[in-house]
């Protein structure tokens, strides 16, 4: 399996894990460990997007920035309605400098999202080969969670800090 494979299966089991809150209990590991509440679509993309946002300010760093906002997608999960419950999504990336200003902008967001809310549950290797450096966090109000991966280029691709911040699991009331 090549490197981009084994790294986009890793980035999407964890992609998962995240979006979804997922636990064991109950037996199943797609159980979501909460009860999904009912939210407008609409508020909760611009939730994430404020929350995307927030951690661009974070990073403190100049940087040209991907575009795409936040997007609706339904929430993979084992729960008997989970056809009906969806998570907005926010993948974005920071690139186009050197790796001196992306080791600060990693620095800056350990240093500067607690301040913004955002509780971190991981700092450290995201277990590739490339031991690129990775901060999973959650905000500690709305529970919206980040994964952050300085992917340093070393497999040839260009250097960027990929964000990816997801809601949790809601039920729409756009329905």
């Amino acid at each position: 399996m090549g490197l981009s494979v084994a790294m986009g299966s890793l980035i999407a089991t964890v992609a998962l894990v995240l979006a979804t809150g997922c636990s064991s209990t109950q037996g199943s590991e797609n159980s979501l460990d909460y009860e999904p509440k009912s939210r407008s679509t609409e508020t909760v993309k611009s939730e994430v997007s404020k929350m995307s946002s927030g951690i661009l300010d974070a990073m403190s760093i100049k940087s040209k920035v991907t575009e795409p906002g936040p997007n609706v997608a339904p929430c993979d999960s084992e729960n008997s309605d989970s056809g009906k419950l969806y998570t907005v999504r926010h993948p974005w990336s920071a690139y186009g400098v050197g790796a001196d200003v992306m080791e600060k902008g990693m620095a800056n967001l350990r240093q500067n999202l607690p301040n913004h809310g955002w509780k971190i549950v991981k700092v450290g290797d995201d277990g590739s080969k490339n031991k690129n450096m990775q901060i999973l966090a959650v905000h500690e109000k709305t529970r919206t969670q980040a994964d952050i991966t300085w992917l340093k280029g070393l497999d040839g691709n260009e250097p960027l800090i990929d964000v990816n911040v997801y809601s949790r699991c809601f039920r729409s009331t756009n329905d």
